[in-house]
C-alpha cells in the first residue's frame, strides 16, 4: 500500500492496485510514524479488514530540517549530534551534516546510514 496522509486521528493508506483507502490508527502505526513519508510504499498487514501492523522499507531518504553546526575542532573526532528530519523525528548524525541535506535513515533503528546526493 501507499501512505497518503495523516488526517490528525488516522493514517490513510491506499491499495495501489484497487485505489481502495484504509485508515490506520496511530496505535497501530506506532513509532513507524517517525519515518513515514507521503507516497512511501509500505506493507499493511490486516486480518478481516482490521489493520494489525505496518512494515516500512528498511531505509528511507529524509531531509534534515534542523541541526546545529558542528564545532570546527570536533569534525575529526567522529562524534554525532542531534538532527530533526522532515517528519519531526530526531536522529543522530555526523558533525559534518548540515540543515537542508538529504540523508538515508534505517527505519528499524533510526540510525543514520549516509548522505544522499
Amino acid at each position: 500500500m501507499e501512505y497518503l496522509y495523516n488526517d490528525g486521528a488516522n493514517f490513510v493508506f491506499m491499495d495501489s492496485s484497487t485505489y481502495e483507502q484504509l485508515e490506520v490508527g496511530s496505535g497501530v502505526v506506532g513509532d513507524n510514524a517517525d519515518f513515514l513519508l507521503e507516497n512511501t510504499k509500505v506493507t499493511v498487514a490486516t486480518n478481516e479488514g482490521n489493520p494489525l501492523y505496518i512494515e516500512l522499507p528498511a531505509a528511507v531518504e529524509m531531509e534534515i530540517v534542523q541541526t546545529d553546526p558542528g564545532v570546527q575542532g570536533d569534525r575529526s573526532t567522529g562524534g554525532t549530534k542531534p538532527a530533526t528530519v522532515q517528519t519531526g523525528a530526531t536522529i543522530q548524525v555526523p558533525l559534518f551534516i548540515t540543515t537542508g541535506e538529504r540523508v538515508k535513515v534505517d527505519t528499524r533503528t533510526g540510525d543514520y546510514l549516509g548522505r544522499v546526493n
